[in-house]
């Protein structure tokens, strides 16, 4: 008898191994075929392809990428967490070029799940913060 799997496992192992690690041998055993995705820079994604090409573009422009589950919640097929992104610019991100700043901003996440798949996840990032991070005229 096969044993579900939770969504707040789910979410943990998004966060720990696709985003954290950057393990993409995990993509098949956690996203569904057709994911949606919008990420927390605002770019929406279809399927388990696109979203890699979102993750891929985020680490060229923070290589060292890290997602901090601050709070998470969960019920069966449901979980919404509250985040901390953090990372050091090397390469572009927002169209800003590489700045070499660390930056830290904060997010929540909404996921949806189904035959033990995340099948939906809405993300929203403090863009503004983010974004003065990375222009801000050194002082």
């Amino acid at each position: 008898m096969r044993v579900p799997v939770s969504a707040h496992d789910l979410v943990r192992r998004f966060y720990e191994r696709l985003w954290n690690a950057w393990d993409d041998t995990a993509v098949d055993d956690t996203l569904a075929p057709d994911i949606a995705f919008r990420g927390s820079l605002g770019t929406s994604t279809t399927g388990r392809n696109q979203w890699r090409t979102y993750r891929d573009q985020i680490r060229c422009g923070a290589p060292d990428f890290h997602n901090e589950i601050i709070d998470l919640i969960s019920d069966t097929h449901r979980a919404a967490a509250r985040l901390r992104y953090s990372g050091t610019h090397l390469g572009t991100l927002l169209g800003i070029p590489a700045t070499g700043r660390r930056f830290a901003y904060s997010g929540a996440a909404f996921f949806t799940t189904t035959d033990d798949l995340i099948a939906d996840i809405w993300v929203l990032g403090d863009l503004d913060s983010l974004r003065q991070q990375l222009t801000e005229q050194d002082r």
